[in-house]
């Protein structure tokens, strides 16, 4: 029997993501290929290729493996896994306008799902089926809280907004939410990092997060008009819950901005990538993160630390808990208040019941 074999690659044919199909010349396999799917010839690999995002491995199977051996090289391991999302999931995540974050990790958790249930219809899937592929991925994998919401949310999504069921028809278990405190680094060692940060750029970056309290995702969206110079203040546009906010523009960070401005030139987002496309959320991470390392602190430094630092900061300079709030943008004054467990002003109020003892003593 002769073999048809399949080969996954990521730039065969306009560096888009393909199968190669891959025989001895074949009259009847190039008959098939070309009557029942979108293959066609690469002339410079010497290969037949079907896009991925088309590529239908059921179908590929029914047509040839009764007259023809399939053989699978190793990177095709997950072939038989290429699952397309259901009509409508994608198209209603972008219509109530989730953020581009939030649809990736949606759609591959989702993709997850279905794998799960390969010979089954969605709509017949029972909420303690999807409680027991939640319960498999915590036992096999470790998933983490917060990993388990989001793929909950992202099954809960299509079964609640693109098949319109009621919200209580799934009722899955969640995880209580874990209290740890956030994570913070002193005013000395925020000034470590600027010092240590010699590139303009990323001392601009890491300047404008802590100055502002920012969010990863808000200051890559930052536009060069969000500066108000004249007013101070920094203007958040659809931020996270989709609310406009402002925020503080200090005068130490006017200075670094207006010569980052002058050199660089941005041309739309205040800090841009190469062809001045918006900046990569994961390149922030690493410019943060090294600053800690070339500063030598002790502890792993991520934006949203300096966020938390930021706001611990001001609490411990006097600042109102409700212009906190209102500067971060939280919906709660409660998640405000969690800062006032790490600030250090709350804690030195405090006089420990031993110097009482010993202090009372002659």
């Amino acid at each position: 029997m002769q073999k048809v074999r399949l080969k996954l690659s990521a730039d065969v044919h306009r560096k888009q993501k393909v199968v190669c199909i891959c025989f001895e010349r074949n009259q009847e396999v190039i008959g098939l290929l070309r009557a029942n799917f979108p293959a066609w010839w690469s002339q410079t690999k010497k290969t037949w290729w079907i896009a991925r995002d088309k590529f239908d491995y059921k179908k590929f199977k029914q047509v040839f493996a009764h007259v023809y051996e399939i053989s699978i090289e190793r990177d095709m391991a997950e072939a038989e896994e290429v699952v397309r999302l259901p009509k409508g999931y994608l198209e209603k995540l972008e219509r109530v306008r989730y953020s581009e974050s939030t649809i990736r990790t949606y759609c591959k958790y989702f993709k997850d799902f279905q794998k799960a249930f390969p010979e089954r219809t969605l709509e017949t899937i029972q909420m303690a089926e999807i409680n027991d592929y939640i319960h498999k991925l915590i036992q096999v994998k470790n998933i983490s809280k917060s990993q388990q919401n989001q793929r909950i949310n992202a099954i809960k999504f299509y079964y609640e907004k693109v098949l319109g069921l009621d919200r209580e028809y799934y009722k899955i278990d969640r995880p209580k939410r874990s209290r740890s405190l956030p994570k913070v680094i002193s005013e000395q060692e925020v000034l470590r990092m600027l010092h240590a940060t010699k590139n303009l750029k990323h001392k601009s970056i890491i300047a404008t997060i802590y100055s502002a309290g920012l969010r990863r995702s808000e200051l890559v969206n930052l536009r060069k008009q969000d500066i108000w110079f004249d007013k101070k203040m920094i203007f958040i546009r659809a931020a996270k819950g989709k609310k406009d906010r402002t925020s503080v523009l200090s005068d130490s960070l006017v200075v670094v901005l207006k010569k980052y401005l002058e050199l660089f030139k941005p041309n739309y987002y205040l800090f841009e990538g190469k062809n001045r496309a918006k900046y990569y959320p994961g390149t922030i991470v690493k410019i943060v993160t090294n600053a800690g390392v070339l500063a030598n602190l002790d502890k792993h430094v991520t934006p949203h630390m300096l966020r938390h630092s930021f706001a611990t900061h001001l609490l411990e300079q006097g600042t109102d808990l409700r212009y906190i709030q209102n500067i971060l943008g939280h919906v709660s004054s409660k998640t405000t208040e969690i800062y006032t467990h790490v600030s250090k002003k709350s804690l030195a109020k405090i006089k420990s019941p031993l110097d009482t003892i010993i202090g009372g003593k002659d």
